[in-house]
C-alpha cells in the first residue's frame, strides 16, 4: 500500500475553477436533489467515522442532530478546525491544499440537517489557513452554492481544550473554552432562553439555557464535525457508500491523513488506506529512522497509550490500534528512537495536559499538576527530594484519582498516557528512582506549529505557559476557571 489522494491532493487546489475541474460541486448538487434522510442513510452505509479523534459514526451524528431539530430556529453546522493535538498537522494541511472540499462538505451538512449557518472554527493563530478559507468562501458565495446559508470564520483561542467540541461551542457563545456536559445535539450555538448562572451550577452548563430535544423545542442543535470528516462527505454523497468502502477495512472504511514527526528522516503528512501497517506509514512519510538509530516508541499525541517497537505491524485503523491497547486518535505520530528517555516524555505529556486542564474538575487540574511535578522531579533525578520512590507511589495514586468526576476526556488521557509509559518502560523509571539515570528536562510536548522542509516545529512558547493559561515566570496558583469567573470574554482576551 502507498500514499493515496482521496482528500489530500498531491498539489494545492489553488482556485475555484481548479476545484470544478476535478469534479468539485457534484456532492452539493446531489445533496440538494436528494431527500435528506437518504443522504444520511448513505453516510451511515459508508461507515465514515469522525476523523477528529473520537471516531464517532458520522451518519449517526447527522441523524441525531436532524432528530433534535427545532421548529423555530435552524441548526448550525460548525467545522472544527481548532487543531491542537501534539504531533498533528492533518487538518491544517487539508485546509491549505483544498479548502473548497471542506466547505462543500459543510454546505451539504447544512442542507441535510436544515441549518442556515456554517461556521469554520479556526484558531486566530492559523493565519495561512484563515486566508485560504476566506478566499474559498468568497468564490463559493459568488457561485451561488451558499444561497440561503451564511458562512463565517471564527478565530478562536490557542488553548488545547478549544478543540473539544463542547468547549468550542462555549467559545462561539462568547465564553472561555471550558467543556460542557451537554452535547452539541442538545445544546447548540444559539442560546434561546438564558438565565443567570455559572459553570459550577448543577446543570453542568456555563449558562442555564433551553435544551434541544426530539419534541422539537425552540432550542436548536449544532452539528460539529472535524475538517477531515467534512472533506470526505462530498464524494460519498455523489459516488456512494460502496465507492468509499473500496479503501480501508470493514470496520474502518476509507482513508486517514497521518502526520509523522520526531526522530525520523523527515516530518510530513500523508494519506493512507485504513488497514495500512503502522510501520509503512512511518517509513513512507518519515523516510525511516535517522542513521544509526532504531525506533523505540511512538506517542500518538496525548490521546492514547504509547505504541512500542514490537507493535509496529498493527494496522492503521480504529480496531487495529485498539487491539494493541492504543488508539488511532487524530493519527499524529511522534516517533522516538533508542536515545529517548521515557520519564522525560511522560513528564512532558503530563505537563501539557496539566497545564491545559481548565480546572472545572478539581482532580483533573490539581492531581494532574501533582503528577506533572513529581514526574519533573523524577526526570531531573532531583536529589533535593527525600524519596523518589515515594514520588512513584504518589504518581500512581494520583493517576487513579485524576479522572474523578471528569466532564471531558482530558483527565483520562492524562491517566492512560502516563500509565502506559510507566508500564512499557519500567526500567527507565527504576533508573531515575535509583538516581542512576541521566537527568532530563521534560520533553517538549506541545502543539505542532508547522511542518516545513521536512521538519516539525513544535510550539516552544508552551515552555512558559502557566497552569492559569498565562505566560510568565510565576505560577499564580489559580486555575483558568478561577480567572474567568463570569465566563464571558471578548474572543478570549483578558486585559
Amino acid at each position: 500500500m502507498t500514499i493515496v489522494h482521496r482528500v489530500l491532493p498531491p498539489h494545492p487546489v489553488e482556485t475555484f475553477d481548479d476545484y470544478l475541474a476535478v469534479r468539485g460541486g457534484r456532492g452539493i448538487e446531489a445533496a440538494r436533489a436528494a431527500v435528506p434522510a437518504d443522504v444520511i442513510a448513505e453516510l451511515e452505509a459508508s461507515g465514515l467515522r469522525g476523523r477528529g479523534g473520537a471516531g464517532f459514526p458520522t451518519g449517526r451524528k447527522w441523524r441525531t442532530v436532524a432528530a433534535n431539530c427545532s421548529v423555530d430556529n435552524p441548526a448550525t453546522v460548525v467545522v472544527n478546525a481548532a487543531e491542537g493535538e501534539p504531533g498533528t498537522m492533518k487538518d491544517r494541511t487539508l485546509l491549505r491544499m483544498n479548502p473548497y472540499e471542506i466547505l462543500e462538505g459543510a454546505l451539504i451538512a447544512a442542507v441535510v440537517v436544515g441549518a442556515d449557518a456554517v461556521v469554520i472554527a479556526l484558531k486566530e493563530s492559523f493565519r495561512t489557513e484563515t486566508a485560504r478559507v476566506q478566499s474559498a468562501m468568497d468564490a463559493i458565495r459568488a457561485a451561488g452554492w451558499a444561497d440561503g446559508i451564511t458562512m463565517s470564520i471564527y478565530p478562536g483561542p490557542s488553548e488545547y481544550l478549544y478543540g473539544e467540541e463542547t468547549a468550542l461551542l462555549e467559545s462561539l457563545d462568547g465564553r472561555a473554552p471550558f467543556p460542557r456536559i451537554a452535547p452539541p445535539f442538545r445544546r447548540g450555538v444559539d442560546e434561546v432562553v438564558e438565565t443567570p448562572g455559572d459553570i459550577t451550577s448543577g446543570s453542568g452548563l456555563s449558562a442555564h439555557v433551553e435544551m434541544a430535544d426530539a419534541s422539537h423545542t425552540a432550542a436548536a442543535p449544532t452539528l460539529v464535525d472535524n475538517v477531515e470528516t467534512m472533506a470526505n462527505v462530498p464524494r460519498i454523497v455523489w459516488r456512494g457508500a460502496d465507492w468509499f468502502r473500496t479503501e480501508g477495512t470493514q470496520e474502518s472504511p476509507g482513508t486517514m491523513v497521518c502526520t509523522v514527526t520526531g526522530a525520523v528522516q523527515h516530518a510530513g503528512v500523508g494519506e493512507f488506506p485504513m488497514g495500512t501497517p503502522l510501520r509503512e506509514v512511518i517509513e513512507t512519510v518519515g523516510g525511516g529512522m535517522r542513521p544509526g538509530r532504531t525506533l523505540t516508541a511512538i506517542l500518538p499525541g496525548v490521546s492514547s497509550p504509547v505504541i512500542t517497537a514490537d507493535q509496529l505491524d498493527a494496522p492503521l485503523s480504529y480496531e487495529g490500534l485498539a487491539a494493541i491497547g492504543s488508539g488511532l486518535g487524530s493519527a499524529g505520530f511522534i516517533v522516538y528512537d533508542d536515545t529517548f528517555d521515557a520519564v522525560a516524555v511522560a513528564a512532558g505529556a503530563s505537563r501539557f495536559l496539566a497545564v491545559e486542564s481548565c480546572g472545572q474538575c478539581t482532580p483533573c487540574k490539581q492531581d494532574g499538576l501533582i503528577i506533572s511535578d513529581r514526574l519533573q522531579s523524577l526526570a531531573a533525578v532531583d536529589d533535593t527530594r527525600v524519596d523518589l520512590q515515594q514520588d512513584m507511589v504518589e504518581i500512581g495514586r494520583r493517576l487513579d484519582s485524576v479522572i474523578t468526576g471528569a466532564r471531558c476526556s482530558l483527565a483520562t488521557q492524562h491517566q492512560v498516557v502516563v500509565a502506559s509509559l510507566i508500564a512499557a518502560f519500567p526500567e527507565a523509571f527504576d533508573a531515575h528512582v535509583a538516581g542512576t539515570a541521566t537527568p532530563h528536562e521534560p520533553e517538549l510536548i506541545a502543539e505542532l506549529v508547522d511542518v516545513r522542509d521536512g521538519k516539525g516545529e513544535f510550539d516552544a512558547t508552551f515552555r512558559t505557559k502557566q497552569p492559569d493559561w498565562t505566560h510568565g515566570d510565576h505560577d499564580s496558583g489559580a486555575s483558568p476557571v478561577d480567572r474567568f469567573t463570569d465566563h464571558r470574554v471578548n474572543r478570549f482576551t483578558d486585559s
